[in-house]
């Protein structure tokens, strides 16, 4: 029987700086657990062997993978995220997509009153909209 199902986010030594990036950004959050590598561990000592961050509620998984590998994450698997408001909106967006890119700028497109697509810095992909 199923227990749960989690978002996993595999970073490629970047995974704390990322989790400390979307608990201050995403209200309600926070850091729940973290593990680390230790000396002669598979990954880099004191990097990421796995934590839990919950995102307003949803527990997402991340890791600092011991492998290094030539793919990385892509706008087809993204966090959706519903926002209370115009300012926090444009705030989480503005936070989010500096130093990545936007997908699709923040505007009406029919489905939502206001809506943005984003990678993150990190490469993680953010979907943010305001609900009619």
């Amino acid at each position: 029987m199923v227990t749960s199902v989690r978002p996993f986010l595999m970073f490629q030594g970047r995974a704390e700086e990322a989790m400390k990036l979307y608990v201050a950004t995403i209200p309600d959050s926070e850091v729940v657990e973290i593990a680390r590598y230790g000396a002669g561990e598979a990954g880099a000592e004191g990097s990421v062997k796995l934590a839990v961050v919950r995102l307003a509620g949803q527990n997402v998984m991340c890791i600092d993978s011991p492998v290094r590998h030539a793919f990385d994450f892509t706008p087809s698997f993204s966090l959706f995220v519903d926002c209370v408001s115009e300012a926090e909106l444009d705030r989480i967006f503005g936070t989010l997509s500096d130093g990545g890119g936007v997908l699709m700028p923040l505007g009406n497109y029919g489905f939502s009153r206001r809506f943005g697509w984003l990678n993150d810095r990190f490469g993680v992909s953010w979907q943010l909209n305001l609900p009619s």
